[in-house]
């Protein structure tokens, strides 16, 4: 399965693409909206703020749309808080900053009971069924860098505990898009069972072999 890591100019690509290789995909790295348009399969990383990101990444906001009707995308941090429709990060007292809005949620700053950024490892709780989670257990750690997350919801697939319960793995209604709060390319074992679960999940859905989900 041929997978494009898009490059914005943030992200953790070489360890990214090199968890990738190590999952079964063969892996370019992109800046052309022309190469991503034609894409087997998508990944969105994402380190930093989220207003940076989403100027950074503008340029591919309507392929990633379009992209998002019909292709595997895997969103990885803020990679993940992008696909949501606003964050408060960045943002005046009372806004937000809109994001691509491929999964209904707003993205918020965790409390300010718990030391921010939320940086170690944690343990996932499984929510609902999805390819992604194939081989994942409740219990299993993953490794998280991050100071804002979206709320629990049935469009989660995983969360975790810190501070408050939040998303650690969420889609969009169809399935196909879907995001890691954690750095799965940082999460051993788990880490690489996710990405293998994502390419196996993009040459499944290419076969015609996944079913919509609810």
């Amino acid at each position: 399965m041929n997978v494009t890591v898009i490059d914005y100019g943030v992200g953790n690509l070489r360890s990214l693409r090199r968890g990738l290789e190590r999952a079964g995909a063969d892996v370019a790295v992109s800046d052309d909206p022309d190469a991503i348009r034609d894409a087997e399969a998508l990944v969105l990383p994402g380190v930093g703020a989220f207003r940076e990101c989403v100027a950074n990444s503008e340029p591919f906001h309507d392929v990633l749309i379009e992209k998002a009707e019909d292709t595997p995308i895997l969103g990885v941090c803020v990679g993940l808080q992008l696909m949501y429709e606003e964050s408060t990060e960045g943002a005046s007292e009372g806004q937000t900053v809109e994001g691509l809005g491929l999964i209904p949620g707003r993205v918020e700053r965790l409390p300010d009971s718990v030391k921010v950024p939320h940086m170690g490892w944690n343990e996932l709780t499984p929510e609902r069924d999805h390819p992604i989670m194939d081989g994942i257990s409740e219990g299993d750690y993953a490794y998280f860098v991050h100071s804002y997350c979206a709320d629990v919801t049935d469009r989660t697939i995983a969360s975790c505990e810190y501070g408050r319960r939040f998303a650690a793995i969420a889609a969009n209604e169809a399935g196909n898009v879907v995001g890691t709060q954690f750095h799965p390319e940082k999460s051993g074992e788990t880490g690489l069972q996710v990405l293998s679960n994502f390419v196996d999940y993009a040459e499944a859905y290419h076969a015609g072999e996944v079913a919509t989900a609810d």
